[in-house]
């Protein structure tokens, strides 16, 4: 591990211990990013956590700022710093990734400005906040979850034009989605009453307990009395659902959309 940060999130020290048993990279989700990353032969990913989504073929420089986290991703090159300060020259990369970590970061301006100095091209994959509809477990269970995402997550066409993306795609969660963020569960309810399930999101592990108790107690009785079905029971026809989630490509020629498109049906 090369030039650690002395700055270092505790949410993700706290959190990251086991943080691969829960968030497996989900293969549909892996060849978007792939493609959106063809023929980059050095690749710099930016959040990197345990390595999710990183492609198997290009040198990839992983750079987080938690130790919990480096700790765990496989990579042979490491850098424990912030997006906003990246230790490395101008168009080192031939691309940038940054995956489900945009709104972890403090300055979200100064870390997309950093991904385009150091990188030639820049995926990123994220959440719209003023996207619906809402996850169910939101709108009927946990509101505390909407005003904790709209204060962290900053709406996708701020995102997009700060980066200066000429590409925006959607992804459709998949109903058997492996990769165990919070959005991963909309058809399967009853894992949200598992606590290692919980621990894996950094919504869950924001709110007290206080909170996020009761409202999985009243989840369970909804499960066992069949209110839920009776209200969500739709869902369980879908194979996916569009709830916001975006991959932004920048930098580099625009790709063609049969060089990157891989949506599961809507």
């Amino acid at each position: 591990m090369k030039n650690p940060s002395s700055t270092t999130p505790p949410l993700y020290d706290s959190i990251g211990a086991g943080y691969r048993d829960t968030r497996r990279p989900d293969p549909r989700l892996a060849a978007l990013i792939g493609r959106a990353l063809a023929g980059a032969r050095t690749v710099v990913n930016v959040g990197a956590g345990t390595g999710s989504y990183e492609p198997a073929d290009a040198a990839v420089t992983a750079v987080d700022p938690s130790r919990v986290m480096l700790d765990q991703h496989p990579g042979a090159t490491k850098v424990r710093a912030a997006a906003e300060h990246l230790p490395f020259a101008d168009g080192r990369f031939d691309a940038a990734m940054a995956v489900m970590t945009v709104h972890h970061w403090p300055d979200l301006e100064g870390g997309l400005r950093e991904l385009r100095r150091v990188s030639r091209r820049q995926v990123v994959f994220t959440w719209d906040p003023e996207h619906r509809p809402e996850l169910w477990m939101i709108s009927d269970y946990l509101p505390q979850i909407r005003e904790l995402e709209h204060a962290r997550f900053t709406p996708l066409s701020t995102v997009a034009e700060t980066l200066g993306a000429h590409t925006v795609l959607p992804f459709p969660i998949p109903h058997d989605f492996t990769d165990g963020f919070q959005i991963a569960h909309w058809r399967r309810p009853e894992r949200f009453l598992d606590p290692v399930v919980r621990r894996a999101s950094s919504t869950f592990a924001q709110l007290p307990a206080d909170v996020v108790e009761p409202a999985i107690a009243r989840l369970r009785a909804d499960l066992a009395s069949g209110a839920w079905s009776r209200r969500y029971g739709h869902l369980l026809a879908r194979d996916s659902v569009d709830y916001g989630y975006r991959l932004l490509i920048a930098g580099g020629e625009p790709p063609g959309r049969e060089d990157v498109e891989s949506r599961p049906d809507a």
